[in-house]
């Protein structure tokens, strides 16, 4: 090892040798991963409670109006929201990867200085995007209220069980 290697190795360590478990600033940087991550379950389940209140408000215009070919419009929010809740959700997953990347990276003896400043999703975003599309925290939401709404509007369209529906 030549003396330039040893003195970069010692300025190195020097630098580094703060990032421990227990280092303020190692545990400010696992604090705001944790918020991001919990930012990003949040807004998932902010999807699906607008996507339920925005599916019904479609569906009880549609009643008041009797216009059960309206009935399909609360198919759009859903889709939306579908896709948007699935972003979120992958977001978290990367953020996941990103803050399991870093707690390695401190066990492992290898983290840097400039880790710290580094607060990115890890991971390539659509290939999570279409992984979480089968997640367990999309199918038994989206679907069966895709086939409610399909239901309410073939109900309406016509008029089973002699059912009226508006005031």
């Amino acid at each position: 090892m030549g003396r330039s290697d040893k003195a970069a190795r010692e300025v190195f360590m020097a630098e580094n040798s703060d990032l421990t478990p227990e280092s303020a600033a190692v545990q400010h940087h696992l604090t705001m991963m944790q918020g991001i991550i919990t930012r990003m379950a949040e807004n998932s389940r902010s999807c699906k409670l607008w996507c339920v209140t925005l599916v019904a408000a479609v569906l009880v215009l549609v009643a008041r109006t009797e216009q059960p070919h309206y009935a399909l419009l609360a198919l759009l929010p859903a889709g939306m929201f579908l896709i948007l809740d699935t972003y979120y959700l992958a977001l978290e997953r990367a953020f996941r990867l990103s803050y399991n990347a870093f707690v390695r990276k401190l066990h492992q003896g290898e983290l840097q200085s400039a880790d710290l400043y580094r607060l990115a999703p890890t991971g390539s975003i659509p290939r999570l995007f279409f992984a979480c599309l089968k997640s367990f925290a999309i199918w038994p939401f989206y679907p069966p209220l895709a086939i409610m709404i399909v239901l309410v509007w073939a109900v309406m369209g016509s008029g089973v069980a002699g059912l009226t529906f508006g005031g």
